[in-house]
């Protein structure tokens, strides 16, 4: 049949099983927009406050779903809102397709009217972009990019469109799901050599990044541990892929990782990394890290291997097939002194757990926890960036992968809420975001999205009235000198701004309010905001000092 090219455009997405994409229109898109409400039957359209707000959206509805995400802006400066979002899903690896209007191509390089180079703009931050400038070139451009955001490590395509193609017509067919290109398999040597390597070692440490969320390895790497009589730990975005209550599994590791996790991968002799970067958070001082332990690496992308840390063994390869093949060839092993050691580890970390959360107010922990207690295992949780953020990385207790939601490579404050409202949208279900005060005011316009669809959204607020993280840094490491954290903004009340939007809110200001409010707050069958007084000077511990290593750990702080 003979279409539009904004008409191809809404097919193809269609086409290719997107039920759901987010956007903002305008001038260069309008046409796109047509296309999306003759056919609204068939897909739907989240309008956000913003463009940020939609590649957000489009982002942590990829994460929860695991499916690729689609934000649509218009030309110059929506394209140019939508560079945050685009940057965050890159660095986290999250298959999402941004598509931007254009210019007319007649118009393109004269400084026209919101024009913008959005493919030179973006042409870092995406695994590929394209600039569609002839129409018979447009429904395999899509197709394309979406193998292109969902194959090997995935991440984010740029699809650039000029108004005169969206205008234009030509014959469409439909094709079928195009699928995506799976990484090249492991080589056998390479798979004996890791499994010999394994069988020598006496103090083994499974260690996996967000790779094992995007290649469903949950199983394989639980069993991977218990043949081989090893502990877990993990980067910040691998939370998630195994329950907290796992006995082998120690947390996160890192700057602000578990204690015994991070201890334990200072004292291993060998680590087999799974879908991890090793990241300066997750290493410190690269001269100083894992010292003592030879390194397996295995990676859907190869450029990772050896990027950051030298590694004795670097396998490229479909991670699920390589750890399925590599558990074939092992025979079961144990450990008993190193699970012993594993043990006092895990107990000296609750003692300092104790420490830290033994309070007469409002902690972080009691807030995460009280909140837990009303959500199930499949409950997305979405969080901003900050001192929350790693608060709910270290005590949430993640049971099921996919449901750990967050900005972890570019660390992007304002990200949740959008986030929240894919999260929500791609899963039906009650979707809960911590944020912080700081967090939360760089894009709480979404609030008018989340009232609009009235989407099950319960947002929990660690109000302190400071940025928490950098505030930390600067009494730790600049003499206290409180630069422009204190944000000033104490007249500013969350509650009365969520009625403002047509959302409930909740107060809680003392220890004693917490468990009625958090339950009456989860009582709504409607969005709901909670705004939650904190202690201003709490603290994110443990901690490792940027470019610190294990010996500089700071598990408590003497002042308080």
């Amino acid at each position: 049949m003979i279409l539009t090219g904004a008409e191809i455009v809404v097919e193809t997405l269609i086409e290719q099983g997107c039920k759901t994409v987010f956007g903002y229109p305008g001038g260069q898109v309008i046409n796109l927009y047509d296309a999306l409400y003759t056919r609204s039957d068939r897909i739907q359209h989240i309008l956000t406050a913003h463009e940020q707000g939609a590649a957000h959206a489009a982002d942590g509805y990829a994460r929860a779903s695991g499916e690729v995400g689609v934000v649509i802006a218009t030309s110059g400066p929506g394209a140019t809102n939508l560079v945050t979002g685009i940057a965050t899903a890159y660095l986290d690896s999250v298959p999402m397709v941004a598509i931007t209007g254009n210019v007319p191509n007649s118009l393109i390089g004269k400084d026209s009217f919101q024009e913008v180079d959005i493919t030179g703009v973006t042409l870092p931050i995406t695994k590929h972009n394209f600039l569609v400038k002839s129409i018979d070139k447009l429904a395999d451009t899509i197709r394309e990019a979406f193998v292109i955001a969902k194959s090997g490590r995935p991440g984010p395509v740029l699809i650039d469109i000029p108004k005169d193609v969206q205008v234009a017509t030509y014959p469409y067919m439909a094709c079928p799901v195009a699928e995506k290109k799976m990484p090249k398999k492991a080589k056998g040597d390479k798979l004996s050599r890791a499994a010999q390597m394994i069988s020598e070692a006496k103090k083994p440490y499974v260690y996996f990044g967000g790779g094992a969320v995007s290649a469903d390895i949950s199983t394989e790497i639980i069993t991977l541990a218990t043949l081989i009589d090893a502990p877990v730990g993990c980067t910040m975005m691998g939370l998630s892929a195994v329950p907290v209550d796992h006995p082998r599994y120690l947390g996160m590791e890192g700057m602000h990782g578990h204690y015994a996790s991070s201890v334990a991968q200072d004292e291993a002799d060998l680590i087999i990394a799974i879908g991890a970067r090793f990241s300066d958070r997750a290493t410190g001082n690269v001269a100083k890290y894992a010292r003592k332990a030879k390194i397996i690496h295995i990676d859907a992308d190869g450029a990772e291997l050896n990027k950051n840390v030298s590694v004795e063994l670097g396998i490229e390869c479909d991670v699920k097939d390589a750890l399925q093949r590599l558990i074939s060839l092992l025979d079961e092993i144990k450990h008993p002194e190193w699970m012993a050691r594993i043990a006092e580890l895990k107990a000296e970390e609750q003692t300092q757990f104790e420490k830290v959360t033994a309070k007469d107010r409002i902690t972080p922990y009691a807030l995460i926890q009280e909140t837990a207690k009303h959500t199930q295992a499949d409950t997305p949780i979405v969080t901003d960036v900050g001192q929350h953020q790693m608060w709910v990385a270290q005590y949430y207790p993640f049971q099921n992968p996919r449901t750990f939601i967050s900005s972890g490579g570019l660390g992007t404050m304002g990200f949740g809420l959008g986030a929240a409202i894919g999260a929500a949208k791609a899963t039906g279900k009650r979707t809960v975001l911590f944020t912080g005060d700081g967090s939360f005011g760089m894009n709480l316009n979404e609030l008018a999205t989340v009232s609009a669809e009235n989407l099950p959204v319960v947002i929990v607020i660690m109000n302190n009235h400071v940025l928490g993280m950098v505030r930390q840094w600067q009494t730790l490491f600049f003499q206290k000198h409180y630069s422009n954290t204190d944000l000033h903004k104490r007249k500013t009340d969350f509650v009365k701004l969520a009625d403002a939007f047509g959302i409930r809110g909740y107060r809680i200001q003392d220890l004693s309010e917490l468990s009625d409010m958090i339950a009456k707050a989860f009582s709504e069958d409607s969005p709901v905001l909670i705004d939650c007084a904190i202690y201003e000077d709490e603290f994110v511990l443990p901690m490792l000092p940027p470019g610190g290593c294990i010996e500089d750990i700071i598990t408590e702080r003497g002042d308080q």
